[in-house]
């Protein structure tokens, strides 16, 4: 009898499961710490300059004016139809060969974190300024868990509704891109509690001059963030198939009587009631190459009537 037998097809079973992991950090040396950047974007006049003469961010620096460019071209070039922003334009091809709508519709590609109509505003004039925070892969895993995504400024707070929208209150400020770890703030109305040393000046609109919240969003040590990791882990199980006539012939060396090269069974095993025990199972690959090893809790002695299965349960 082999000491190897193969799987079949019907013995392996493959089953992902996503697992979260949730992140807090309070203050500016938490986030840069952990790798998390800021940045001010601003779409400054198209006059001739050097990249790098109006610098931002805590980690990697940049220009402002590229951050501005990259952000619109990735998240907003499908919505710029109007000064401000718009819905995206849509256009229905008839069956007559007339096409009913706008006949140039946009076909870029924005990261939508829904399939509901989407509306994604962008400021376009000159000098406007956009907040960009950005969070690495190797915190928020393949995507940032929907409705788990807060931020505290001073008195205010900015949170995610699930569909890719950035909240202050009942108002939408930006946008999340759940799967690149990107929140990015656009509008103004930014509503909470103001306050700047010992001058508090009540509840107001940060959208008065949202300027100073974005600043406030971009460089503030005051800033306390949260928010959930995803990530698939994929669980492979294996049915270990072990028949009534099987393995029924112990490897273990003390079963050989004196000698070890006589090759004399001791007369304990010869007998028709003797039953080996399992204790260890390999996987193999098709090289017979040793790949895992499962240990069992204790002994198992195989039956001479019966199949046995082992299940052996092995995350990657």
């Amino acid at each position: 009898m082999s000491a190897y037998k193969p799987f079949t097809t019907s013995d392996i079973i493959t089953s992902p499961f996503e697992v979260n992991k949730s992140f807090t950090y309070n203050g500016v040396a938490a986030l840069t710490g952990s790798g998390i950047d800021r940045f001010l974007g601003k779409n400054l006049e198209p006059t001739l300059w050097t990249s790098g003469s109006n610098p931002t961010g805590e980690i990697a620096i940049q220009d402002q004016f590229l951050i501005y460019r990259s952000v619109r071209e990735l998240y907003y070039s499908n919505f710029l139809e109007g000064d401000d922003g718009s819905p995206v334009g849509t256009a229905s091809f008839n069956e007559d060969g007339t096409i009913t709508g706008p006949q140039y519709t946009p076909n870029y590609y924005n990261y939508l974190s829904t399939t509901l109509p989407a509306s994604r505003y962008f400021p376009t004039g000159s000098n406007e300024t956009i907040g960009v925070f950005s969070i690495p892969s190797n915190l928020f895993g393949e995507h940032i868990k929907p409705n788990t995504f807060s931020l505290t400024l001073k008195d205010t707070t900015l949170f995610d509704d699930g569909e890719g929208n950035i909240l202050s209150g009942s108002k939408k400020v930006g946008d999340i891109i759940y799967q690149h770890g990107m929140v990015i703030i656009t509008n103004k109305g930014i509503s909470g509690n103001i306050g700047y040393g010992f001058v508090n000046y009540g509840s107001a609109d940060y959208g008065v001059d949202d300027i100073n919240f974005i600043n406030d969003f971009t460089t503030s040590p005051d800033i306390t963030c949260s928010f959930n990791s995803s990530i698939t882990i994929y669980e492979n199980q294996y049915k270990c198939n072990i028949r009534e006539n099987e393995y029924n012939y112990s490897q273990n060396p003390t079963i050989i009587s004196s000698s070890s090269n006589s090759g004399v069974v001791n007369d304990f095993a010869t007998g028709s009631y003797f039953s080996p025990y399992i204790t260890t199972v390999g996987l193999y690959n098709n090289n017979k190459e040793l790949l895992a090893v499962a240990k069992l809790a204790q002994p198992l002695p195989l039956s001479s009537t019966t199949d046995i299965n082992i299940i052996i349960n092995l995350d990657t």
